[in-house]
């Protein structure tokens, strides 16, 4: 999961050994906000959040408070890694 977050970052803000140096750092910054757990089920969230909404299955993930709590601190955790590394 980490590396598949620095290559993805990485394909978002170039292929240079700059943007892996940034982009480890954000992973690195979030995983001292988020532990791996917590990480991923709010990945999983957001995943589930993109289903469309014609599935009823889904709503839960858009509109139970747990999920937007859990959706919340990983991108307050993204934001601050952001600020903090580029």
């Amino acid at each position: 999961v980490l590396a598949d977050y620095v290559f993805g970052c990485m394909a978002s803000n170039g292929q240079t050994e700059d943007a892996m140096r940034r982009c480890s750092c954000s992973i690195d910054h979030i995983a001292g906000k988020l532990n791996y757990d917590e990480y991923v089920q709010a990945e999983t969230v957001l995943r589930m959040q993109q289903v469309p909404s014609g599935d009823d299955r889904m709503v839960m993930f858009r509109t139970s408070p747990w999920a937007r709590e859990m959706v919340d601190r990983l991108r307050q955790a993204q934001v601050e890694a952001e600020v903090r590394c580029f």
